[in-house]
């Protein structure tokens, strides 16, 4: 059960209802599991924790989106959202998935997967009483402003759900959390996965010396700062960032390419170091600045990215293990994973389903999630334990 339960005090804004989608169904099912043993074991406040609909045995609505043989679809919800605060959980980058269009196999696109969110909205036909939509990956959010003739399809996507009728947005690690901007008057919440990172690594890497002197954060680019200040502030590290410089006079597969990464910060002589990154498409980039920390004659590179996309395959990471650039690599189960990827020496698989959970929980409860977003206190916590068991290793060690 989660710790704090200060949420549950107020009286949940309708009755829940999970909608996984085809490309979050799994997610879904430990989501769901979650909730449903929480609930289960609540006790008191009988106003609350006793009406009906609020301990079920399971939150997940019976719905789909089946396809005609010319490849158009529909969305069906097979029971009554009437009065329901509705949750749809989408996986867009779930490229696991196909569909026969014309007799042949295709593979299903984040525009596809987007276009059954809204298939399943517009099934609800305006009968529940809220619609929610937990997108981990943000739909073309790395299309996300614009540069010159180029279309906002972030932007434009989000209007187009609020359009139809969706209140709030849940993603993680937005590329842009000032997408927002499209739609200042609903509910958006950029997540991040710091705690979930810190802890996962601690209970994977058991000699780590979590201080300015032993260890570093590092960003790959100007663009990752934020988060990787936050990350530093909250374990009490100093940080640094490369600066990608690009050849604008070229463009490669529609990027501008990366002539060098210059390097500000400090020594890493020595020390362990986290790259912090918002996803892994290729991976190039992210080898690119392991190379160069060990170069710098860093000790261990450790990488923490919310989205693994390995859209080029797995081969160059396992190379860059086997020859001592990259020691571990944390990405979440927020995108699909394939099986392969689970079974390799140097992945820590990150996972979030509790933490959605909780957060469907409290926002059900139409309580802040502002406690959730900012869990410094938690990571202290998770560090005066690992320091404190591995002080007592130590000592049983002598």
């Amino acid at each position: 059960m989660p710790r704090n339960e200060k949420h549950t005090d107020s009286i949940p804004f309708g009755t829940l209802g999970i909608i996984p989608l085809k490309s979050f169904a799994e997610m879904g099912k430990k989501i769901d599991e979650c909730l449903v043993r929480w609930r289960s074991e609540r006790e008191g406040n009988p106003g609350v924790f006793d009406t009906a609909g609020y301990k079920r045995d399971s939150y997940i609505l019976d719905a789909e989106t089946p396809r005609f043989g010319s490849g158009e679809g529909k969305g069906v919800i097979n029971q009554s959202v009437r009065g329901h605060d509705l949750y749809i959980l989408v996986d867009v980058c779930n490229y696991s998935l196909t569909y026969k269009l014309c007799g042949q196999i295709n593979h299903m696109s984040p525009d596809d997967h987007y276009s059954d969110i809204k298939r399943i909205i517009a099934a609800a036909a305006g009968k529940a009483r809220r619609i929610n939509v937990i997108m981990p990956f943000l739909y073309e959010s790395r299309q996300h402003r614009r540069t010159g003739r180029e279309s906002l399809d972030c932007a434009l996507a989000l209007q187009e759900l609020t359009d139809m009728g969706v209140d709030n947005i849940v993603t993680f690690d937005a590329h842009d959390p000032r997408v927002h901007n499209a739609i200042p008057l609903k509910g958006f919440e950029s997540v991040s996965a710091t705690y979930q990172f810190i802890k996962s690594l601690l209970l994977t890497v058991g000699d780590l010396q979590i201080d300015s002197d032993h260890m570093m954060v590092i960003s790959p680019d100007e663009g990752g700062m934020g988060r990787a200040v936050y990350f530093a502030n909250v374990l009490g590290l100093d940080m640094g960032m490369f600066y990608k410089r690009r050849d604008y006079t070229k463009i490669v597969d529609g990027r501008n390419p990366i002539v060098a990464h210059e390097f500000l910060g400090t020594s890493v002589e020595g020390k362990d170091v986290i790259v912090i990154d918002d996803m892994i498409s290729s991976g190039d980039s992210l080898l690119d600045v392991a190379n160069e920390l060990k170069k710098r004659k860093a000790n261990r590179v450790f990488a923490a990215t919310t989205f693994g996309l390995f859209t080029n395959g797995f081969e160059k990471f396992d190379k860059a293990y086997e020859e001592g650039l990259i020691s571990k690599i944390l990405t979440t189960n927020l995108v699909y994973q394939p099986p392969e990827l689970l079974e390799k020496p140097w992945y820590i698989n990150v996972d979030m389903s509790k933490y959605i959970a909780l957060i469907i929980d409290t926002i059900n409860h139409d309580a802040s999630v502002a406690a959730l977003l900012t869990p410094v206190d938690r990571i202290h916590n998770k560090l005066k334990e690992y320091n404190e068991a591995k002080g007592a290793i130590d000592i049983g060690d002598e």
